[in-house]
C-alpha cells in the first residue's frame, strides 16, 4: 500500500511493533537512511528474497528508496508472500524527517 509521508509516520506511530525498510543500495544508505531502518537491498534479488522470507509475517513493514519506486516494487513482493509492508510515496527524496547518516 502506497502512503504519503504523514500517513507514513501516522501507521508507524501507532504500530509500535513494526520496522522500517531501506531497499536501497548499501552506498545510498550510508549516505542518509530514516532513523531506525534497516537495509535490504533490493537491487540482490536473490538476497532480497532470502531476507524478506526470514521476516515475521506478524509485524508491519515501512518501506523506502529513493523517490518510492524500488519500494514499491519490494512491497509488492512482500504481499506476495504475505508480509504487510507500507511503501513511503517520494521516498528519502521527499522525506522531512530526521536522517542519519553512517
Amino acid at each position: 500500500m502506497n502512503l504519503n509521508q504523514n500517513d507514513w509516520i501516522k501507521n508507524k506511530e501507532k504500530d509500535t511493533d513494526s520496522i522500517i525498510i531501506d531497499v536501497r543500495t548499501q552506498e545510498e544508505y550510508d549516505s542518509g537512511h530514516i532513523k531506525k531502518s534497516i537495509l535490504i537491498d533490493i537491487n540482490q534479488p536473490n538476497l532480497f528474497m532470502e531476507s524478506i522470507s526470514k521476516l515475521n509475517k506478524k509485524k508491519s513493514y515501512y518501506l523506502y528508496c529513493r523517490t518510492g519506486i524500488r519500494s514499491e516494487m519490494a512491497c509488492s513482493l512482500m504481499h506476495q508472500n504475505g508480509l504487510t509492508a507500507y511503501n513511503l510515496i517520494g521516498g528519502i527524496v521527499d522525506w522531512e524527517g530526521e536522517i542519519e547518516k553512517v
